[in-house]
């Protein structure tokens, strides 16, 4: 199989919202913990990291507040390789905060972000540097739920026909249920994904959004103008729809310590693949790699495996690649197939 379609190769623009992160640590339900770790969350942010981490260059493009947590999440983000030259410090918004809160059935976040720093981003910030040079611009559609601004900032970006833009724009769907009015989301996100280069979308999220008996080729028919448009498919696997049709490949299997970032992870090695020129199975692959080193984590980010695992991952067979369990070493729970969201 040829490459797919990809991106010119060059710098990737990561737009949004990155808050502190208050978990529990070891992980147990928020009540019974003795002590919480500081970290930090946020899609975009996860995904420049990871880009960093497979080597392609990366930029963050936000705001934070003049205040400590801001200051850590700058660093923090800055910490991987990632640009953060251009985040706005807002001298007064506040950085946002959530808080994680794990249970038997899965971990609920809870969110302190009204009025925060990076709320108040608009259609302005595409004017300058870096998008200005950006091979790629990376954006999700967490942003424009945060405000009328934001919502600006989004549809300005993919307004423009996509063979008249300065570079290509990826688009996560990452539908946050919690930010968005009653009603508005499906309408409003179908419209901005239709006008990406690339699409990334949970098969459970677009059932939950546009109808619960859709398939991956329904998806496809909701969302016609994307390139490439990526259906994740649960814990199961992740189909990429291009202009050589369908290809599918299976998740891989590790023991989960927390779900949370593995989508944005995903998100991150499969761009890197693209930019690499890979294949789409391979791609996928680098996809799915990425989100094991998410999983692997109570945080959003986790260490990649090294050049030489990668490549021989990349490489294995198909039946290999089915049967190989990523171990996570973090606890004694039997692996178990992990959840691309």
């Amino acid at each position: 199989m040829t490459a797919p379609w990809r991106p010119a190769p060059g710098r990737v623009v990561c737009v949004g919202e990155t808050m502190a992160a208050l978990a529990p640590d070891p992980p147990r339900p928020l009540a019974e913990a003795e002590q919480l770790r500081l970290s930090i969350a946020g899609a975009e942010s996860n995904v420049a990291m990871y880009l960093a981490d497979h080597g392609i260059p990366a930029s963050w493009l936000s705001a934070v507040g003049d205040d400590p947590l801001g200051h850590r999440v700058r660093a923090a983000v800055a910490a991987t390789g990632v640009d953060v030259s251009h985040v706005r410090t807002d001298p007064h918004r506040p950085t946002g905060l959530l808080v994680k809160n794990p249970g038997p059935t899965g971990t609920r976040v809870h969110y302190y972000r009204t009025g925060s720093a990076a709320s108040a981003l608009g259609p302005g910030l595409l004017d300058g540097e870096p998008l200005r040079s950006a091979a790629l611009l990376h954006l999700t559609g967490i942003t424009p739920a945060l405000s009328p601004s934001c919502r600006d900032l989004v549809t300005r970006a993919l307004a423009e026909p996509a063979d008249e833009r300065p570079y290509a724009i990826s688009f996560d769907v990452n539908h946050r249920a919690a930010l968005w009015p009653d009603g508005t989301a499906p309408g409003t996100l179908r419209a901005l994904a239709d006008r990406a280069d690339i699409v990334l979308v949970g098969l459970d999220e677009a059932q939950h959004l546009w109808g619960e008996d859709l398939t991956v080729t329904a998806v496809r028919d909701l969302l016609p103008g994307p390139r490439i448009l990526v259906v994740k498919d649960g814990a199961r696997a992740a189909t990429a729809v291009t202009a050589d049709g369908l290809c599918t490949v299976p998740a891989l299997r590790t023991a989960v310590v927390e779900p949370v970032g593995a989508g944005d992870a995903f998100a991150a090695g499969f761009l890197a693949g693209l930019l690499r020129g890979e294949t789409t199975p391979r791609a996928l692959r680098l996809g799915h790699i990425t989100a094991v080193s998410a999983l692997k984590v109570t945080g959003d980010h986790g260490p990649l495996p090294d050049a030489a695992e990668t490549e021989r991952l990349l490489g294995l067979a198909d039946a290999e690649w089915e049967r190989y369990e990523a171990r996570s070493g973090a606890d004694d729970k039997a692996p178990r197939p992990f959840e691309v969201s």
